[in-house]
């Protein structure tokens, strides 16, 4: 249901998104994309930067609070010199030792797994009274009735594949116009 891939984790995810619906509340969560096999080369140094693309996309998803790629925030934590990617020339070719940039580096792919991460905030229609003004400026209270998800994560997936796929499309379709 929560297209988790440690189990464990589902489950633990499951019963938090259960308790919200129990308690007519909701929760937000974050789900992780990892592209495989994009060559290295796509996307452009200024305009049009791959991570940028995506993380437009991204925030243009409903509910979408934060977008982060590579090591993202969690880079800001090392020195220059621990976070490089250095490049080696190996049997599969030139790849880096580590992948602390997630795959893009200066607005370009690289040749190694793309990751990123995209958060969710918890949806504000929750099925408990709240407080509230009118369109004439009056506190009111509602109760919102009807069918809204606990979390929009497992919906989210498939819709944070899909707008990485229309951009990955999309600089493949440039890379043809402009090789390298």
């Amino acid at each position: 249901m929560v297209r988790c891939p440690d189990s464990e984790t589902g489950r633990k995810m499951i019963a938090r998104i259960e308790e919200a619906a129990k308690d007519r509340d909701t929760v937000g969560g974050i789900i992780t994309g990892i592209v495989k096999g994009v060559p290295a080369g796509w996307g452009e140094p200024v305009f049009n930067k791959l991570h940028a693309d995506l993380g437009f996309a991204m925030l243009g998803i409903n509910a979408v609070k934060g977008f982060e790629y590579g090591s993202g925030f969690e880079g800001v934590k090392l020195k220059g010199s621990e976070h490089n990617d250095v490049f080696l020339q190996t049997s599969e070719g030139i790849r880096t030792e580590t992948n602390h940039s997630g795959g893009i580096q200066g607005g370009i792919s690289n040749g190694e797994d793309i990751y990123f991460k995209v958060a969710f905030k918890p949806i504000a229609t929750i099925l408990k009274e709240q407080q509230t003004v009118d369109i004439n400026s009056n506190e009111v209270t509602i109760n919102p009735k009807g069918r809204h998800d606990p979390c929009v994560l497992p919906r989210a997936v498939p819709i944070g594949e899909a707008m990485a796929a229309l951009v990955l499309v999309d600089h493949f379709l440039f890379s043809k116009l402009n090789p390298m």
